[in-house]
C-alpha cells in the first residue's frame, strides 16, 4: 500500500494533468461561432433556392422526362436553351423604347420577319394568332410576339395586330439569340420561348394547318405541367 506522501504525489500529478490543459482563448471561439453561423446560412440559402425551384424543376421534368411511351413532342427541343439577350427594342405600337428581356414572364410565340411581311410572313402571323387562340382559357399565358429584323415601315395590309407584340429589334440581337433549322432562314420559323426567357422549342418550317394540330398538342402538354408555378401575367416567377 502506497504511502501517505505517494498518494499526496500521485494527486498533486493528476492535478497538474488536469489543470495544465489549455482553454480555448476568445478569439479561436468567436472564429468557430462565426464559422458555424456562415455554413449554418449557406444551408438555409440552399434550402430556400431549391423551394423556389421545385416547381419549375419538377414541371420540365414532367413534361422532357416521365413521358409514356410513344408520345413524342412536335417541336425541336433546344439544348442547351439560350435566354433572351439584355437589349433595346422599339415597340411599333407605342413607339416607346423597351428593353427586350421585359418579354420574361409569359410564354412566347415569337416569329422574325421584315415590316413588308410577305404572304408567308402572313401566314406565320396567322398560326401564331390561332395558335394563342387554341389555348382557350390559357391563352392569357401566352403573347404572340412579331420580331421585325429591320427598318422597313409595316405593311398596310396587315390587320389582326392588336393583341401581338410588334418589336424592331437589330438583326445581330436576334441572329445571336435564335437560329433556324439546317436549310432554312431565321424567318422561316414560329419559336417557342418559356416563362423565364429561355427560347426552348422550334417548330418545323412551314406551319400548316396538319402542322399546326401538332403545334397545338406540344403547347397543352407544357402549360398543363408547368400550371402549379406560371400564371397568367407577368408577376415575377418565385412570387
Amino acid at each position: 500500500m502506497p504511502s501517505d506522501s505517494g498518494r499526496a504525489d500521485h494527486d498533486q500529478v493528476l492535478g497538474l494533468t488536469v489543470h495544465g490543459l489549455p482553454e480555448p482563448g476568445p478569439a479561436l471561439a468567436g472564429s468557430e461561432q462565426a464559422a458555424r453561423r456562415t455554413r449554418v446560412g449557406r444551408w438555409k440559402m440552399l434550402m430556400v433556392l431549391l423551394v423556389c425551384a421545385a416547381p419549375v424543376v419538377a414541371s420540365y421534368f414532367t413534361y422532357y422526362v416521365i413521358r409514356p411511351e410513344g408520345r413524342r413532342n412536335f417541336g425541336e427541343l433546344i439544348n442547351p436553351q439560350r435566354t433572351v439577350p439584355q437589349a433595346q427594342a422599339v415597340d411599333l405600337m407605342s413607339g416607346q423604347t423597351v428593353q427586350l428581356d421585359s418579354l420574361k414572364g409569359q410564354w412566347l410565340l415569337l416569329s422574325v420577319g421584315g415590316g413588308a411581311c410577305d404572304e408567308a410572313c402572313q401566314q406565320r402571323l396567322y398560326f401564331q394568332r390561332q395558335l394563342r387562340e387554341g389555348m382557350g382559357r390559357e391563352k392569357d399565358r401566352i403573347d404572340w410576339v412579331w420580331l421585325i429584323n429591320d427598318a422597313q415601315a409595316l405593311s398596310e395590309t396587315l390587320t389582326g395586330l392588336k393583341q401581338a407584340t410588334v418589336l424592331r429589334v437589330p438583326p445581330e440581337i436576334l441572329s445571336g439569340w435564335l437560329s433556324p433549322a439546317a436549310g432554312h432562314a431565321l424567318e422561316d420559323h414560329i419559336y417557342l420561348v418559356d416563362p423565364m426567357g429561355n427560347w426552348m422549342m422550334r417548330f418545323p418550317a412551314p406551319m400548316t394547318v396538319d402542322t399546326a394540330a401538332k403545334a397545338k398538342r406540344d403547347l397543352e402538354r407544357l402549360l398543363r405541367a408547368s400550371s402549379s408555378w406560371d400564371k397568367e401575367g407577368r408577376e415575377p416567377i418565385g412570387h
